[in-house]
């Protein structure tokens, strides 16, 4: 028993390292490579779980070698764009400049009704508002709507926003982080004074942000229950 949850603590720990050197991806923006290894990895990973009479390495040494076949692809396919194309494909356009093109729709393989439910799912629920549709790479769809239907901007407005630089947590649970502190430009000395200033300790700080304007936001913690 001992054996077994050690056999799978390691190999656990392999394809965590592993998953974290192919980079942070969701399923669904995972390239064909990258969604090939993951499952191969999975199944690999398993046999040496579930059987103990197989050597560990049974489990390691394929998955180091899925992960270095996918990291020499990732360089190839930098260096390389045919071998990029040929591997992952070329973006399709399926609305061309306002007009459904039928002839791409059946060359990925994608429905009307398969459209239709990705429109919906990026709030469009309208053909006439869009100007061109793209199916990615990794089959997701980006959309450029008409510039009568598109969201106006503070350029568009001729409004001038100031910057106030990215809104970060500066605490968290009591505990400060130093890393999104140095990103919106304050200090220790100024958490302090303005804690102080609102009469709230740091342990009592459920969550705290800041931007780089130093315009911030307290959050206390409430009581358990």
């Amino acid at each position: 028993m001992i054996v077994s949850v050690i056999r799978t603590l390691l190999i656990y720990t392999v394809i965590i390292i592993a998953l974290r050197l192919m980079g942070k991806r969701q399923i669904s923006q995972m390239q064909p490579t990258e969604l090939v290894v993951t499952l191969l990895i999975s199944d690999i990973a398993a046999i040496p779980m579930e059987n103990t009479s197989k050597p560990l390495l049974s489990g390691i040494v394929p998955v180091l070698v899925l992960l270095s076949c996918e990291l020499i692809f990732s360089v190839l396919m930098l260096k390389f764009p045919k071998f990029r194309t040929g591997l992952c494909g070329k973006p399709v356009i399926v609305i061309n400049n306002g007009k459904i093109d039928q002839n791409k729709m059946r060359s990925v393989r994608m429905s009307i009704e398969d459209l239709c439910e990705r429109l919906r799912q990026l709030e469009i629920f309208s053909f006439s508002e869009i100007q061109y549709a793209i199916v990615e790479t990794n089959g997701e769809i980006s959309v450029l709507k008409k510039p009568q239907n598109r969201t106006a901007d503070a350029q568009m407005l001729n409004i001038d926003v100031k910057d106030n630089g990215i809104e970060t947590v500066i605490i968290n649970d009591g505990a400060i982080s130093e890393n999104a502190c140095k990103l919106c430009n304050v200090d220790k000395e100024w958490i302090d004074k303005i804690l102080k200033y609102n009469g709230i300790k740091l342990r009592d700080v459920f969550i705290m942000t800041a931007d780089g304007s130093k315009n911030y936001n307290i959050i206390r913690k409430e009581a358990a229950v």
